[in-house]
């Protein structure tokens, strides 16, 4: 399992891959559900909530960029 902690340490480019992987695995999971039986059941949540760890951790990057994008906009207005 991949804590928020590893999640957090990943670069952009592992976190794609990562997601992707992610998004494969639980389509593989889906049609095994429906056409067999499985394993381990608990795999589709917990490849939900590794999508979901990504996905919130991406949200976190993008507003933390959106936020600091707009002071830097303002300290150069502020020098002007």
């Amino acid at each position: 399992m991949v804590s928020m902690n590893d999640i957090r340490d990943m670069d952009e480019e592992q976190m794609e891959a990562t997601l992707k992987e992610c998004y494969q695995q639980l389509f593989r999971l889906k049609v095994k559900a429906q056409t067999d039986r499985l394993d381990q059941p608990s795999e589709l949540s917990r490849n939900r909530k590794l999508v979901a760890r990504i996905k919130t951790v991406q949200s976190e990057r993008r507003n933390a960029a959106a936020k600091a994008e707009p002071q830097v906009e303002t300290q150069a207005e502020a020098e002007a």
